[in-house]
């Protein structure tokens, strides 16, 4: 079977298809390579919607743990006016997963959501395609939270995809190599098959297939900084926007991750070598996901996830940046100012002032431990609590996101743009990971770490319009900047932010000197941990 890919003769076809239909009206039945969608008619404010789209075929029976490969074609008009399957998730975190509205999860899974305002399939506007977040592990297109008709209303051609998660998305087995395919990443080669659906299809949609950009939070924005890294996806997109999280930390390699796909193999029974895959691929969806809920060190989500394997990923992400290697498009990216707080159970130990020094002390070394305690002081039992989730934010989410964008602005040519997001109000009392999402999308749906708070309230929505126009312009002219909002420096060497505040102003200046220290001695202490030193 030939994998997801489309010939240089398929692509000028198209192009001279795209071109007969330059002026012709956008309704809500539309032609794709595979046959045609009836999506919703427009709503009362001239959206469109597509949902449940498949962008690849199901990667069901032999082709579990394959690159995706063509979605197959059909006859008469498909409907399009419901979310796909979900693919399947964590079983430790499938409460979050609800917020799907209910969706079934299956292997049967790539499917995508699309919502356009244009008028006309020649209208060429710009396209945003959101990647969801998850550890890799769980979440779904289909979110409330992520519905893109608001985002559509201010002139995007607005995407949404699922990818492989888990043990399905990012298993690699010796064998695999042994069949002549790729190992492991098949997750993130499902993103970059949506990308090549959207650069063959996006057109007929009123959308610009040369005006790209992609977005994502949390594993989404790993997976941003991962597409920037992958010369498999060099030209599918022209932009990029990370919210909270890069993938410039090591990542595990291909043996590494090879010998944790053994060891899962023989873990539920597919231990006859000669014949393991056939048994893993007879093997029901759900046995496989349950079983792949180990206690690993560093929990599941870093048993199946993102690993170099040579070819989607020719080294790490950082070694690329810093060489100049990386996919050289405009990049905008942030942090949110609490990114921490979800994640309480893995704060660094922080019941007593004493468990915090002598935890420091067994991670970061005596060399170290002056200098650490100076950054996150753990003098009383309460400045302990304060310190370990800074410390946790700033490793997880901060850190590496300021690497991305410093490494960028110094080896890249296009523009860059930061970030850091503060803002709280009664709707949303605290700036939490995840709490930006809503923002950015308008829905302002109730907060998942605060359900009870009150709804938004017109501060909100102001703060939500400002953002949404910042994306939206990057989105179409890689500059945030636009009349009426605040002037959005570039990052360059100073490490200009764009400042969101606690009570929703809006300036622009570098992190604090207290911060830059703390990320100098992050990116000094991650390079030497990755080099086996302390």
């Amino acid at each position: 079977m030939r994998t997801f890919a489309y010939g240089l003769a398929a692509l000028l076809l198209f192009s001279g298809n795209v071109h007969s239909q330059a002026t012709a009206p956008l309704d809500e039945i539309v032609k794709t390579e595979q046959g045609s969608l009836r999506g919703t008619p427009r709503d009362a404010q001239g959206v469109l919607s597509f949902k449940g789209v498949p962008f690849a075929a199901a990667p069901v029976g032999p082709l579990r743990w394959q690159a995706p490969q063509a979605a197959k074609l059909w006859e008469g008009t498909r409907e399009a006016t419901s979310f796909g399957n979900r693919c399947w998730a964590n079983v430790r975190v499938a409460s979050l997963a609800g917020r799907s509205g209910g969706v079934p999860q299956s292997e049967d899974c790539l499917y995508l959501n699309l919502w356009t305002s244009a008028k006309a399939s020649g209208e060429r506007r710009p396209v945003m395609v959101w990647i969801h977040g998850g550890g890799f592990q769980f979440g779904a297109a289909g979110d409330p939270n992520t519905d893109g008709a608001l985002l559509a209303q201010k002139g995007v051609v607005l995407v949404s995809v699922n990818y492989r998660l888990g043990v399905f998305g990012f298993f690699a087995h010796p064998l695999l190599r042994s069949e002549g395919r790729l190992s492991g990443n098949f997750g993130m080669q499902d993103q970059m098959a949506a990308l090549k659906w959207v650069q063959a299809n996006i057109a007929n949609f009123g959308g610009d297939p040369k005006n790209v950009t992609i977005f994502g939070e949390s594993a989404g924005s790993q997976a941003v900084s991962l597409l920037m890294g992958s010369p498999m996806a060099k030209g599918l997109f022209h932009k990029a926007i990370g919210q909270s999280g890069s993938s410039l930390q090591q990542l595990p390699s291909l043996a590494e991750i090879g010998l944790r796909g053994a060891a899962f193999a023989s873990a539920v029974g597919a231990s006859t070598v000669a014949t393991a895959m056939e048994e893993l691929r007879a093997m029901p969806a759900e046995r496989l996901n349950t079983a792949a809920n180990w206690d690993f060190p560093g929990g599941a989500a870093m048993v199946f996830a993102p690993g170099i394997d040579g070819h989607v990923f020719p080294a790490n992400m950082e070694e690329l940046f810093r060489k100049g290697q990386q996919n050289d498009v405009p990049l905008l990216a942030g942090y949110n100012k609490r990114e921490a707080f979800p994640f309480r159970a893995e704060w660094f130990p922080h019941k007593t002032a004493a468990e915090f020094r002598e935890a420091a002390q067994l991670v970061f070394g005596p060399g170290k431990i002056r200098e650490f305690l100076s950054l996150y002081p753990g003098d009383t039992d309460a400045e302990v609590k304060l310190a370990a989730e800074e410390l946790h934010s700033d490793l997880r989410q901060k850190a590496e996101t300021w690497a991305w964008l410093s490494l960028h602005a110094q080896t890249g040519k296009s523009p860059v743009y930061g970030y850091h997001f503060a803002y709280e109000s009664p709707y949303s009392p605290i700036a939490s990971h995840v709490a930006d999402v809503a923002f950015v999308f308008g829905t302002l749906n109730p907060q998942f770490f605060a359900p009870r708070a009150p709804p938004a309230g017109p501060a909100d929505r102001k703060v939500s319009s400002e953002m949404m126009s910042y994306w939206v312009n990057f989105a179409a002219n890689g500059d945030p900047n636009g009349p009426g909002l605040a002037p959005w420096p570039e990052f360059k060497a100073k490490g200009s932010l764009l400042q969101i505040q606690e009570d929703g102003r809006i300036t622009a200046s570098p992190p604090s000197a207290q911060q830059l220290a703390k990320f100098k001695f992050m990116d000094g202490f991650l390079t030497s941990a990755s080099m086996g030193q302390r």
